[in-house]
C-alpha cells in the first residue's frame, strides 16, 4: 500500500546558507522502523530532483523516534543568492511530508491514515 510520509510523521526544517536541514519524527514509535527502511538518502535525491544538487546525510536518532537528514547545495545558493521562490528550508521540509512510501497490510493503524493514496 502507498501512503503520503505525512499520515506517519511530522517535521521541523530550516537551513543555513545553501544547505536545508530537515528532522522527521515517526507519530508512533512502532512507525520509526518504516521510516528507517522508506526514507533514505537515495530516495531523497529522487524525491526533490535537480534542486538537491549536494550530498544528503541521514542521522537516525531511535531515541527520538525520528532522523535528520542534512541536503547540501540545495538552496540555490541561498536564501540571499537564489532565484528560486520559497526556496528556503521550511518549504522542503514540508514538501517531503508529500513524499510517498510503501507500508505493508497491517504495518500501521487504519486510523492513521489521513490523505488520499
Amino acid at each position: 500500500m502507498e501512503i503520503f510520509l505525512n499520515d506517519i510523521a511530522h517535521g521541523r526544517s530550516g537551513d543555513k546558507g545553501d544547505t536545508s536541514n530537515i528532522c522527521v519524527f515517526a507519530r508512533r514509535p512502532e512507525y520509526y522502523k518504516i521510516i528507517e527502511r522508506e526514507v533514505t538518502p537515495e530516495k531523497l535525491h529522487a524525491f526533490f530532483g535537480d534542486m538537491v544538487k549536494g550530498e544528503i546525510t541521514r542521522y537516525d536518532l531511535p531515541s527520538l523516534n525520528g532522523f535528520n537528514f542534512v541536503l547540501r547545495h540545495a538552496l540555490g545558493g541561498g536564501a540571499t543568492m537564489s532565484l528560486r521562490l520559497d526556496s528556503l528550508g521550511k518549504s522542503m521540509g514540508s514538501a517531503i511530508m508529500r513524499l510517498k512510501i510503501h507500508v505493508n497490510e497491517g504495518e500501521i493503524r487504519d486510523e492513521d491514515i489521513k490523505t488520499e493514496k
